[in-house]
Order: C-alpha cells, then structure tokens, then sequence
C-alpha cells in the first residue's frame, strides 16, 4: 500500500506501561497491546485502522500517545469500520460520532461547542443557522416528487428490478434530500434511486448490492450524491469497488453536498 504524509498515532514505548487503558478509547480499535522485550507495550494493529484524529489521546495515564504527522498508510474507513463490527461492535456507535470534519466549519456563532477535548463528526455535532421559512410559508407552488418507484433502500432493492434497466442510477445518502432542497428536480427527475448510509448500514452488503445492479442492469451512469461529512464520502469507494469488482466502465460523477444544503 502507498503511504502519504499524514496525521497519525504515535505510541512512546519508553513511556507506555502496557495498562491498554487507550484501546477502549480508540474507535476504530485500531491499538492492541502485545508482549515486548521491554514487557507489555500497546502499538498499532495496523497503520491504516488509526484516523489520527487523536481519539485516544487523553485516556493515557503516562502520556505515551501524541499525533504526529509522518509517512504511513492512508486511513481506510471500510477496514476500521470492518474491524470494529469484528472486535468490539458496541463501540460503532461512538466511531460514527467521534470524526471531526476537515472541511470548512459554519460560522462560529452557529456551532454548539462541544466540551474541550471531545471530537465529534459535523454528523453529530449540534449546529444551527438560520432559515428562510417566512419566505417558504408565502409560496404557493406544490412541488411534485420526481420518484417513480419502490423499494429505494439498498437494502431492499433486486439488483434486476426494470427500473434499474440502462437506466442513469443515482445513490445518494440518506440525510441528501432532506439537506438539499431541490434533490428532486436537479438530480432524481428521469433517473433511478437506490439510498443508504455508507456510516451505520452493512458496506459489504452495499458494496455486493451495488456490483450486483452494475452487472444485472447495466445503468448509463452512475451518480454519487453525498453529504460533506467525512463518513458519508464513503460511499464513493463502496461504489468505486464496486465499479472494479464488475469490471464495467461506466461513467461516475460524485456531488457533495454541505449539511447547510449548498453543492459545493
């Protein structure tokens, strides 16, 4: 695997007593203590489990663990989310509200601070700003829904269903239409919708769904519409495997919407 510059664990041995106190802490479950000719000492399980947004940091007793920025194995949210489902499916929960966003934040004044220390995805946090709803009372125009058939869970959805026939399909996020206004007419009107959460739900499942639709349906296009947050850009590799998976070359656009309701 190609390792970038990033933000990663790092664990001082000289300072770590092996107490695993931090793997609680951590996620993504992605530090194990193991046995050492210096004793018990806790390290990485692997590189690519660990987000490096510090999680675990305040739990060590010694001090042992910092965030550094080095050379290592991109983070894999697919793995890390695999691998919690394996080890300790209770904390997942936690995981999908511990990530702190990297895209630009709302204005301060609209942001519920968190308690210092807390690390939280914009999923999570509590925001509020403010709306437009004196102008959306005064409108008198009924919209009308451009869907034109059910199931749209993936769960749910036959990978064979006609709708999905050489069709241009769109997977979008489950919070995308009620973040984004105008979904239905800039984005589902003559087109097939398959919806879910690449955070909370199966992706494995999705992923074997998703190849299954490529190879049975054969859809024109792909479109991938998601939220800004980072969890939610996980659906672009859920479909990217997918896509390598069937070995179909269709073309694929990604829209990313923010949790105010703006295609960035």
């Amino acid at each position: 695997m190609k390792k970038v510059k990033r933000k990663i664990i790092n664990i001082d041995e000289d300072l770590c007593d092996g107490c695993g106190i931090c793997i609680p802490s951590c996620p993504e479950q992605a530090i194990q203590v193991v046995e050492t000719p210096n004793g018990k000492k806790a390290r990485l399980v692997k590189e690519f489990y660990c987000d490096g947004l510090g999680a675990c940091l305040g739990s060590c007793p010694t001090g042992a663990l910092t965030v550094e920025e080095r050379e290592a194995e991109p983070y894999d949210e697919a793995a890390a989310i695999a691998r919690i489902k394996r080890t300790a499916p209770e904390p997942l929960a936690e995981h999908a509200e511990h990530l702190k966003t990297q895209t630009e934040k709302l204005p301060e004044q609209h942001a519920h601070k968190q308690p210092e220390g807390i690390l939280g995805c914009p999923s999570a946090q509590m925001f509020r700003w403010a709306g437009k709803e004196e102008n959306v009372a005064k409108k008198s125009v009924k919209f009308h829904s451009a869907l034109r058939h059910w199931p749209i869970q993936l769960h749910l959805v036959h990978p064979s269903a006609p709708y999905y026939q050489d069709a241009d399909l769109v997977i979008a996020a489950d919070c995308v239409p009620f973040a984004y206004a105008n979904f239905h007419e800039d984005f589902l009107t003559g087109k097939a919708l398959a919806i879910g959460c690449p955070k909370l739900d199966d992706i494995d499942a999705y992923k074997g769904k998703i190849k299954q639709i490529i190879e049975t349906a054969h859809p024109r296009s792909i479109t991938i519409v998601r939220m800004e947050v980072p969890c939610c850009s996980g659906f672009v590799n859920i479909v990217r495997e997918a896509l390598r998976g069937s070995r179909k070359n269709i073309p694929l656009e990604e829209i990313v919407i923010s949790i105010t309701g703006e295609k960035l």
